[in-house]
Order: structure tokens, then sequence, then C-alpha cells
């Protein structure tokens, strides 16, 4: 990983798609190529290039660092964080700001769940339910390796095909 704005390392990388193969670039010229059916005289002199789609990043070395910064000030575990990403929106998938907004844990991808973080009264980041751990995770699929926060999910009674329920922090 390359280094960073102050020499730290960043906080996100390319997705990686060797197991899938490349990603286009898309096709969506194809369907824009013979949409002006107009004369010449009234098409514009030059069009947009149509710039490069952004295709996914993995933010999971975010997601490592928040955890390891549980139980420090908010605002020196953000300032650093945003330092060190291509932009700041990443960091609130795990954070929620607002108790409305509270999980347990957060699903970041196809099976990759996370502990979710708060930011309690005193501005320090927390975990929002720190007694759940990777035998709570639900799960729905045999065939697929579960992960939270980085460790293998094992599969149990207690969580194969465990329903979905809605929490209530406020």
């Amino acid at each position: 990983m390359r280094a960073h704005r102050d020499g730290k390392k960043k906080l996100y990388r390319r997705e990686s798609v060797t197991s899938r193969g490349p990603i286009a670039s898309g096709g969506k010229y194809r369907w824009e190529r013979h949409g002006k059916q107009v004369d010449d005289e009234q098409l514009p002199l030059r069009e947009s290039m149509h710039g490069q789609i952004q295709h996914g990043m993995d933010y999971t070395p975010l997601f490592q660092f928040l955890l390891s910064k549980v139980g420090q000030p908010w605002n020196e575990v953000h300032s650093e964080a945003v330092s060190r990403l291509d932009k700041e929106a990443p960091i609130f998938y795990l954070v929620a700001l607002h108790r409305k907004n509270w999980q347990s844990y957060v699903c970041c991808g196809e099976s990759s769940y996370y502990s979710g973080l708060c930011i309690d009264d005193h501005g320090i980041l927390q975990k929002v339910n720190p007694a759940f751990t990777a035998e709570d995770v639900p799960v729905r699929c045999r065939c697929c390796t579960y992960t939270f926060n980085g460790e293998l999910v094992p599969v149990t009674e207690k969580n194969w095909q465990k329903p979905y329920e809605k929490e209530s922090w406020e």
C-alpha cells in the first residue's frame, strides 16, 4: 500500500477483482451513440468524453483502523482518518453519529460484518454493543465465508438462519 499525504499508509485500496476478472469500463456509449438524430448544423462541435467510472474501493483497512481506535477521542480519530482517505463518507459506514442510527453490527459487502461504532456523550469512540460476538452474526448460506471484524464466523445452531431483529437504542 502506498503512502498517503503525510507518509502514513492509505486507509483504502482498490477492490480485488482477481477472482472475478477485470471490471469492464461500461457499455453505456452504445446506448447513446445514435440518440442524437438531428441535423449536423444543430450538433455541438464537441461532446464530452464521458469520464472513467470509479469502481469499488475496499475500505477494510479503514474499518480495522476504526476498530483499533475504540476508546479514543473521536475528534483525533476522525481527523487522522480523513487525512488518509480519498473521501470522508466511508467513515460513516461504521460510525453512527445519532442514536437512532446505532446498530450492533454493520454489513459491508456480501458477507463481511463489523461492529457498529458510535460516539458517546464525552466524545469517545465506542462500540454500540460490546457484547456482540461472531457467534451472534446471522448466517444465511453454508457455502459462503462470513467474517466479523476480520475473523471467521462459525456456523452454529444459534446463528444459522437467524431472523433479522430490529434494534432500538433510543
